[in-house]
């Protein structure tokens, strides 16, 4: 399994209803798109001064769902809110089920 990590830094202007159209598109991605075994997403609550705004976090079985995912028509329309109203945007996909890294006597 991977886990698909996105973290966003908003800009200061994102209007306050493109982010809740923007957090309703979210919400219809649960359940809906093939090969996402879960979906997550939620808004920073500490405020340090190194946190992104918002997290999506979602679990695929495979590199090609997440292919998938990206060009599904329920995610398409969310990258109209998201793009133009972030400063950044970083991602991590990763394996759930990989072996450690780092030297033997490190683990």
């Amino acid at each position: 399994m991977i886990r698909h990590t996105v973290l966003f830094k908003f800009k200061a202007d994102f209007p306050a209803a493109d982010k809740r159209a923007w957090t309703t598109g979210l919400d219809r991605l649960r359940g809906n798109i093939p090969g996402m075994r879960t979906f997550t997403h939620g808004a920073d609550v500490v405020g340090s001064g190194r946190a992104f705004d918002y997290a999506i976090v979602a679990d695929f079985d495979t590199v090609d769902d997440i292919a998938a995912y990206n060009t599904h028509p329920l995610h398409e329309p969310l990258k109209d809110y998201s793009f133009p109203n972030s400063e950044q945007i970083l991602s991590v996909d990763f394996h759930l089920d990989a072996p450690p890294t780092g030297h033997p006597e490190e683990n």
